[in-house]
């Protein structure tokens, strides 16, 4: 394994992001969906842990006994592939693993694709495995230009479709990863998306991601939100929003300027032609909504109504029927999905905000240094 730095992610200043949030959304109208019973079911539940891993009240503390079982497994896990009990499997070419320690969405997939460009950009020729959460089947897949969501999830198709790299998507990585390989041997380095903890893959590298929530209220799962200890290094870490001095963290931004509507992704208009006077919701399914809704606000855009959906919401209905509005904007990984709803495409308020990401300082250089066996500076 590699020698990584020791230094974990900052730890959430939720006081002053949670005050922030307020102000920016006092004029908006939060909705509910409505999907079957059960998917509101899975988001108000979703929502109950979301808000207490943010603190250490009575409903956090009664499931420590859990935590503390889950961080013993898990350690021991860990010690076992440090020992070489549990067998790392090296592959022919090196791995960057992309992932994060506080479970849900952090920003992996914008960055992904940001990694896959870059690498390209420096002459390699990347290819990328996901374990495709959402999908109907754990069977290896290679993402195709007709593959659906429901076949290969929505990250790896959005993956695959902006970036045009080559996608394998599996439950077991190193599968994947051979899979791959077999087929496309020009592939010279593979980006792992949201592997961190499949330590059955060896890795070249590990960038860990993060964003204002930091480490939540500190404490393992169920009890909080982090699947590893705050103390868990990485070579490389990335916070999503949120800006750093430290030489060893790099901050990211998601940008967007430009949205297409749905029925045709070629009809554009910038996201300041969303002036005031226009009624505009905006609807995510992602890990974390809340994000995406701050983004289109401190663009200046007027949201008159918020739709948190759960994450991979697969939009088999329609959760826009009862919106009032004149705009409905969603996210690039929604559209993979509603892009295959005739019900949605038809709709013409629904508009997509496609985002870049920007990374602020020469991290890509020094990934390719690493990879090429420098000492980064």
């Amino acid at each position: 394994m590699t020698t990584r730095h020791e230094t974990s992610a900052p730890a959430s200043s939720n006081a002053s992001s949670n005050a922030n949030t307020a102000g920016m959304n006092s004029a908006m109208t939060p909705l509910s969906s409505d999907s079957p019973a059960t998917s509101v079911r899975g988001g108000k539940l979703e929502a109950l842990f979301t808000r207490e891993w943010g603190r250490r009240g009575w409903f956090a503390v009664c499931l420590l006994p859990l935590a503390l079982v889950y961080g013993v497994l898990t350690g021991l896990r860990r010690l076992l592939y440090a020992l070489g009990v549990l067998r790392q499997v090296s592959l022919p070419v090196p791995v960057i693993v992309v992932g994060n320690i506080f479970i849900g969405g952090t920003g992996k997939t914008p960055f992904t694709i940001w990694l896959v460009e870059s690498l390209r950009e420096r002459g390699f020729r990347p290819g990328v495995i996901s374990r495709g959460y959402g999908r109907a089947s754990d069977e290896l897949a290679e993402v195709k230009a007709g593959s659906t969501a429901s076949e290969v999830g929505d990250e790896p198709l959005l993956i695959a479709t902006r970036s045009g790299a080559p996608v394998m998507v599996g439950r077991k990585r190193v599968w994947a990863a051979r899979r791959l390989l077999a087929l496309h041997p020009e592939i010279d380095v593979l980006v792992a998306d949201d592997g961190l903890q499949h330590y059955a893959l060896g890795r070249r590298i590990e960038i860990q991601l993060s964003d204002a929530r930091g480490i939540g209220n500190g404490w393992l799962l169920p009890a909080g939100p982090l699947r590893e200890p705050a103390s868990r290094s990485a070579d490389f870490y990335v916070l999503n929003g949120v800006e750093t001095n430290d030489a060893q963290h790099y901050t990211m931004h998601l940008q967007g300027a430009q949205i297409e509507r749905l029925a045709d992704r070629s009809e554009r208009m910038p996201l300041t032609a969303l002036h005031e006077g226009r009624r505009v919701a905006a609807a995510a399914g992602i890990g974390h909504p809340q994000r995406f809704f701050d983004m289109l606000a401190a663009r200046g855009v007027p949201l008159v109504a918020t739709l948190p959906l759960p994450d991979h919401h697969d939009f088999a209905g329609n959760p826009f029927a009862g919106i009032d509005a004149e705009v409905i904007l969603i996210t690039e990984k929604d559209a993979v999905k509603c892009a295959r709803n005739a019900t949605l495409c038809g709709d013409p308020r629904i508009w997509v905000v496609p985002v870049r990401a920007s990374i602020a300082g020469p991290l890509a250089d020094n990934i390719v240094e690493k990879l090429r066996g420098y000492p980064t500076a």
